[in-house]
């Protein structure tokens, strides 16, 4: 399949806009500069071609980019395919993400906020090829963080953010403490 290598410069760019997914939508893979872009306009040409499920694997280290990358392929389907619910469908997908970094993050060695889980997002067309819905799975993969971390790491926020809310009313049935108190640190 097609590999594209993408570096995350930590600042915004202009090669993200509306101008540039128009640019190509329609291009054939290799007529243009590799772009994320690119490898969804293949994806989604195919699709469109052999009546297939196409699939896009975001895959990177932790920093790289893949939230920002999957949310600019997202858009990019929203835009070409013309869907009515262009912002909506990526906002309503990537709307779960302060949830799931909350349970799903945590501090590294590398990383203040390091996720420490898989996400799988699938994308749903209808038979003119709008987007129609979309469906996401995550997958903690380090069960043993909850339990155990490696000096100078922390247990995923989750924890820390109810031990800083034990005072609220609301959570007075759970009897938090501190978090030096319940042995996250």
């Amino acid at each position: 399949g097609i590999i594209l290598v993408a570096i995350n410069p930590y600042k915004e760019l202009p090669i993200y806009g509306d101008a540039i997914i128009h640019a190509y939508s329609g291009q054939n893979m290799g007529d243009m500069d590799p772009h994320i872009f690119a490898v969804a306009e293949e994806a989604y040409k195919q699709m469109a071609r052999n009546n297939k499920n196409q699939s896009i694997i975001v895959s990177g280290e932790s920093g790289a980019g893949k939230t920002v990358s999957a949310r600019y392929t997202m858009r990019y389907f929203a835009t070409v395919s013309k869907s009515s619910s262009k912002a909506r469908v990526e906002d309503k997908v990537l709307a779960s993400n302060p949830i799931t970094e909350a349970v799903g993050n945590a501090k590294t060695t590398r990383n203040d906020n390091s996720s420490r889980f898989g996400k799988y997002t699938e994308i749903s067309f209808d038979q003119s090829y709008q987007i129609i819905g979309a469906n996401m799975r995550t997958y903690l993969l380090e069960k043993s963080r909850v339990v155990f971390q490696v000096e100078n790491e922390r247990n995923y926020h989750i924890f820390y953010q109810l031990c800083a809310s034990a005072m609220q009313p609301e959570y007075e049935h759970l009897k938090l403490g501190k978090s030096q108190e319940n042995n996250l640190l």
